[in-house]
């Protein structure tokens, strides 16, 4: 991958992980001072040269400069919010056409309409399956609804963050004992 196509890991002030940015970002961070290069991770960077310049960008940096870390809440069950989750598609065929709401558990049997009750299904599977459960019908949820996560903790599911930030702990780690 060129060089100024990679990413760089961006932790908060706590050393929460907040992002991933483009090395030229970074480069601009670094250059400000508004970042640091996190203590032990200054092998495995990238070494950038300008005209007058030579940079090293580390593979993680910390943010000097004071943000107030916002609290982040559930957000509410609805449309909007439920197909982001569900990648807009239906959880019983996959259909992305014609998409509404389903309750797993229909409200005239209890259900609630909760982020642990309420699927995208297309208009086809929500008539086939009714005022019945899936079983009852024969259908099968595709994924297992589930309340949205923080995009802070998202961001660390992804496979490349979570093999770079584990990468960063066994260094800080090692150089600990």
């Amino acid at each position: 991958m060129p060089r100024l196509e990679q990413f760089v890991v961006v932790f908060s002030q706590n050393y929460l992980p907040l992002c991933r940015v483009n090395i030229k970002r970074a480069i601009v961070l670094l250059i400000t001072n508004k970042a640091e290069p996190l203590l032990g991770s200054t092998e495995g960077g990238w070494r950038v040269h300008s005209p007058s310049l030579i940079v090293d960008v580390p593979k993680y940096i910390r943010l000097k400069i004071a943000a107030i870390e916002r609290t982040w809440k559930v957000p509410p069950v609805n449309r909007r919010e439920v197909m982001r989750r569900d990648h807009h598609s239906c959880q019983y065929c996959g259909s992305n056409k014609r998409l509404t709401l389903d309750h797993v558990i229909p409200r005239s049997r209890g259900g609630s309409h909760t982020w642990d009750n309420v699927v995208a299904a297309c208009e086809r599977c929500n008539s086939r399956k009714g005022d019945r459960t899936p079983v009852e019908v024969g259908m099968q949820l595709r994924t297992k609804p589930k309340p949205p996560i923080h995009p802070a903790v998202a961001f660390g599911f992804s496979e490349t963050w979570r093999e770079s930030a584990t990468e960063f702990w066994i260094d800080v780690q090692a150089n600990l004992e």
